[in-house]
């Protein structure tokens, strides 16, 4: 005897059957979302960090020599104010600070340059946060006359591992 068609019985086997695994599919799927977002989040972050410590170290490389001005504010943070060809608002050659207010750290880029800390009432920049630190200092090596400039760089970001950066100034004019 030949059948052709299936039975009640192994239909609805199949439908559970299939049932059973777009349950488990619809499970790893909503997982995946879930662990996109919290990988995202982590990422961004890290990137953010990662512009900072980028912007803190071309600030520093492409100042022009000698203009760096380290001014101590406390044991754990100083002021800086430079000269360099660095910039995130499209000046020309900007004058950057660097000043720890409360817990934040922030970068200051202006078109005149900045004499003493605190700024004047009359000072004219753009700032932007770089976020809650621990830590800021700058400390220049002592080297003699026919050498250059060397700085090391030692910041923590509340939050993250701490990093030292041993720096050198490019820019010889």
């Amino acid at each position: 005897m030949r059948r052709g068609a299936f039975t009640l019985i192994e239909m609805m086997v199949s439908i559970t059957i299939l049932s059973i695994m777009l349950i488990f599919l619809y499970k790893s799927y909503a997982e995946l979302g879930s662990s996109n977002a919290y990988f995202k989040e982590k990422s961004m972050k890290l990137a953010t960090i990662e512009a900072k410590k980028e912007a803190l170290f071309l600030d520093i490389t492409l100042s022009h020599a000698k203009s760096i001005a380290i001014h101590n504010q406390d044991r754990v943070s100083d002021v800086v104010f430079m000269q360099s060809s660095n910039t995130l608002y499209n000046n020309i050659n900007p004058y950057i600070a660097y000043i720890k207010k409360g817990e934040k750290l922030y970068r200051l880029e202006s078109h005149r340059a900045f004499k003493e800390y605190p700024l004047s009432s009359d000072s004219d920049f753009f700032a932007e946060s770089m976020g809650e630190v621990k830590r800021f200092r700058l400390y220049k090596k002592s080297v003699d006359a026919n050498s250059s400039e060397e700085y090391l760089l030692d910041v923590e970001l509340r939050g993250e591992e701490p990093f030292l950066y041993k720096l050198k100034p490019l820019n010889e004019y």
